[in-house]
């Protein structure tokens, strides 16, 4: 399942050392704007502790993770709706994302310029969120002019997607994101259709110092970020993008320790990705058998045929019934056959609606 997060903001507020940390790919990080112009893609495991603990009850030949995709774009600047820096060139690599992670500075490093001269991360937002706007923005007024010639020909079509368009235009023309206005679900076909930056699920990262890690609502910046992102009903990830790169590099006992040292349970990275996963609206399955026991993605809300085809085709086509327990009884049992005595493994058919943390195994015949 190929979905991507983007992580973008303005330069030198911490992207790429983010980037870097999450996928220790090594994209460049220097103190200078446009030091990433082609976009960095890279894969990460979704942490599950889940997949840990089936692998200790089943104990499998190998064990697979789930990964996700984050693409880091290079930093946008003021103009960049109008071309302004590497504008245009940044806006199309946001385009081919699935979601945003808008990372905001709020750290003082007096070493580390920022592009406006002042650390002000409200500002931050509002300047990447009109440029977004903007760009959406002449993406509408361009399809206006088409679809209202059609409207006034009474094509029914065109009828539905002009209201939608005069509805877009109204809310960017007062700077408010597409994600943030009212549509009914026939209408927001439409809105996707369209590709609007700004109708993108969208979540905000607060890059705060190593003395701040471990309390970082004591930082008022990110008290703002807080305040800033309840009003869009969106979610604020803190990390120390300059500790996550180093951590990155150690082994799981390693980052224990160094986590425990620092005084904080899990780090921010972990939470970034699964924040970013659940903003996809994905979920996971997984499969256990003595070959492998594997971790799955799968959008909420597909039935068990389809959530087999992810797997393979074949399982999809020839599907006949899918026996499925869940994680919490599964590990209550201890072995499958525990829960199969306990009556808690349970046959289901082509409407059942997979839910996150089955365990599955798909019959089929093809």
């Amino acid at each position: 399942m190929s979905l991507t997060a983007g992580i973008v903001g303005l330069p030198n507020v911490g992207k790429s050392t983010l980037f870097n940390a999450i996928t220790q790919a090594g994209a460049e990080a220097a103190n200078y704007p446009f030091a990433t112009i082609d976009p960095n893609v890279g894969i990460v495991e979704v942490p599950d502790n889940r997949l840990n603990k089936l692998t200790e009850l089943v104990k499998p030949k190998k064990t697979v993770p789930t990964a996700f995709e984050f693409t880091d774009i290079a930093g946008i600047v003021k103009g960049a709706s109008k071309g302004e820096g590497l504008g245009n060139q940044f806006l199309s690599h946001i385009r081919q994302v699935d979601a945003i992670c808008q990372v905001v500075r709020c750290f003082v490093d007096e070493n580390i310029t920022h592009v406006s001269g002042k650390i002000d991360p409200i500002d931050d937002i509002e300047i990447i969120n009109l440029e977004l706007i903007l760009a959406d923005l002449e993406t509408v007024n361009k399809r206006f002019q088409r679809v209202e010639k059609l409207a006034r020909q009474k094509d029914k079509e065109a009828v539905a997607e002009f209201d939608v368009l005069v509805k877009l235009k109204e809310g960017l023309e007062e700077e408010k994101p597409a994600r943030a206005l009212d549509f009914t679900e026939e209408q927001w076909k439409v809105v996707k259709g369209l590709h609007l930056l700004t109708s993108k699920p969208t979540l905000y990262v607060a890059n705060v110092s190593e003395e701040e890690i471990a309390n970082p609502d004591t930082n008022e910046n990110v008290q703002k970020v807080r305040e800033r992102a309840a009003k869009e009903n969106a979610e604020v990830i803190v990390v120390c993008a300059k500790i996550e790169e180093e951590i990155a590099e150690l082994d799981q006992e390693e980052k224990e320790m160094f986590l425990e040292d620092l005084g904080i349970s899990e780090s921010g990275l972990d939470k970034l990705i699964k924040a970013s996963y659940n903003l996809l609206g994905l979920a996971t399955y997984f499969t256990a058998g003595e070959q492998e026991v594997r971790a799955w993605t799968f959008h909420k809300g597909i039935k068990a045929p389809q959530a087999a085809g992810i797997i393979h085709t074949d399982f999809e086509r020839g599907f006949i019934r899918a026996e499925t327990v869940s994680y919490e009884d599964l590990v209550n049992a201890g072995t499958m056959g525990k829960a199969r005595e306990n009556g808690k493994v349970r046959l289901e058919g082509k409407e059942y609606i997979v839910k996150d943390g089955d365990v599955i195994h798909f019959r089929f015949n093809v």
